[in-house]
């Protein structure tokens, strides 16, 4: 098995992706070893030395920090704050962002500036090795003091509390530290603090976020280029001139990409008796390009958090200094994921619009595709699925960070409900994906009846992927299962697209 050494070198989406999927298991390199020892030996001496009072290490916290805690409860201090923190409830985290969650937590902790134990960070590597996925919900965190509820969730395991999955069963997690020979972690002072702030439960989900949109937003351009062929569109707007004298990356990105896919088609050469195209189709460029640079932005943000330290206090050994500060607050993740559930509700907005224009039995169409329209309903209905999809989304779509509740009787009096941000993205997310397989399935059935003219080679290969697992419909049949496995196409399919040489990890 392949191993990924934890240390100072910054993680990116290559790297994450590759030890997700390629199965990599972490081991902590010598020089992070070195550097969380020598935190923790620092702070051991600070704290044997004075007796100054210590934002959480030896104090209470949020409305407690003025509450001294005496030498010897230190330890029970940090096992309270986990227990007392695990307050979760709602939906169960998906176990692949929890897997996340743990790579993410090792990692911050790695950089020395936490003050916890090798053996502590080493347990969350041994979770992630052997794949103990803690449980974790989806709701309790104000992604602010960091993401505390969700944390402590996952926390708790480390301490033989709560529940984790093992061997694809939901367990107690001292059961399963049992099964392992493990005995449980023994949290010293400031470890718990360190545990539960930090924005690892938002990062998780926008690192899965962005993995997943990179490769829906080149769906997005492909299935958007199959619809414009179906609909016998014009390539006029997609001209590079039209592109560089509006400047915007993403717009010339996408315009390029459609040129590229269209290159050798037959439908797209053809005279055209139409003059224009509605909107859907003639503003591909400027909305899938709107999109793809609210992406780059948020994937910005994201490599940022993931390689950043956001517990508190944070430790500088070498500058004798404990400072307490507020690099757990999530705001700039907040906005990152309001911004990216707009723009992927975007994405979904326009795909619906052009399924509607291929049922209107417009440019020698039939109504609803389909050869005898009114003994058979045809493709009616997904459309209707589709749109009941985008109202979702925009109801999903009301920005989270635009809300502050006060907590802590008033100490933390600005949060960026962040958290509930990346629930709700993630959600946008599953929504467009859902929306551009409904369009995809309606394309392919509108491409049909434009033969014998074939469209580019490119689309012609991608269809007939797509019609090894959903067939084209003749008359009126159960038609969730095709939407189902078009989404499974979608979540399957490896591609590249046709004269590009940048990265699946850019836009």
């Amino acid at each position: 098995m392949k191993t990924h050494y934890i240390s100072s070198k910054l993680l990116n989406f290559e790297d994450i992706e590759k030890i997700i999927d390629g199965g990599y298991r972490l081991e902590l390199s010598k020089e992070a070893t070195g550097k969380i020892e020598h935190c923790r030996q620092y702070l051991d001496r600070k704290i044997a030395g004075s007796d100054t009072p210590i934002y959480g290490i030896n104090t209470g916290f949020g409305a407690l920090a003025d509450v001294r805690v005496s030498k010897k409860d230190l330890n029970k201090l940090q096992e309270n704050l986990v227990m007392s923190h695990a307050c979760g409830t709602g939906e169960e985290v998906p176990q692949e962002i929890v897997k996340l969650m743990l790579l993410l937590k090792a990692h911050a902790l790695s950089y020395g500036h936490s003050g916890v134990q090798v053996s502590t960070v080493q347990r969350l590597i041994d979770f992630f090795n052997h794949d103990i996925i803690p449980v974790v919900y989806q709701q309790g965190s104000l992604g602010a003091s960091g993401d505390l509820a969700p944390l402590a969730h996952m926390s708790l395991p480390l301490i033989g509390k709560g529940e984790v999955y093992y061997k694809g069963k939901k367990q107690a997690a001292a059961d399963v530290l049992e099964i392992m020979g493990w005995q449980p972690v023994h949290l010293r002072s400031k470890e718990g603090l360190a545990l539960l702030n930090g924005t690892q439960f938002m990062s998780a989900y926008g690192i899965h976020l962005c993995l997943r949109i990179f490769k829906l937003s080149r769906l997005a351009d492909i299935i958007g280029a199959l619809s414009l062929e179906a609909f016998d569109g014009r390539i006029e707007p997609f001209h590079d001139l039209i592109q560089q004298i509006r400047h915007h990356k993403g717009q010339i990105r996408t315009a390029a990409r459609i040129r590229h896919i269209l290159e050798g088609s037959q439908l797209i050469s053809r005279p055209k008796k139409h003059v224009q195209d509605p909107y859907s189709f003639r503003c591909i460029p400027q909305v899938h390009g709107a999109t793809k640079d609210s992406i780059a932005y948020v994937s910005y943000v994201f490599r940022m958090e993931i390689n950043a330290v956001t517990d508190n206090p944070t430790i500088f050994p070498d500058e004798d200094l404990i400072i307490s500060a507020g690099n757990f607050h999530g705001q700039p993740l907040a906005l990152a994921l309001d911004n990216l559930s707009i723009a992927m509700s975007e994405l979904g907005n326009i795909s619906e619009r052009r399924i509607f224009q291929l049922l209107e039995g417009k440019r020698g169409l039939p109504h609803f595709l389909v050869a005898n329209p009114g003994l058979n309903s045809g493709f009616m209905i997904p459309q209707y699925t589709a749109a009941s999809i985008v109202n979702q989304n925009k109801t999903l779509c009301t920005p989270s960070s635009v809300d502050s509740i006060q907590s802590s009787q008033g100490q933390e009096d600005h949060v960026s409900m962040g958290a509930n941000a990346a629930t709700k993205a993630w959600r946008v997310l599953q929504n467009l994906e859902r929306i551009l397989a409904i369009e995809l399935f309606t394309a392919a059935q509108a491409i049909q009846f434009r033969r014998p003219a074939e469209t580019s080679p490119y689309l012609e290969n991608f269809l007939a992927q797509y019609r090894k697992q959903v067939k084209f419909v003749e008359n009126d049949q159960v038609m969730y299962e095709s939407i189902n496995r078009s989404v499974e196409f979608l979540r399957d399919i490896r591609f590249e697209l046709p004269g590009e040489d940048v990265s699946k990890y850019e836009l």
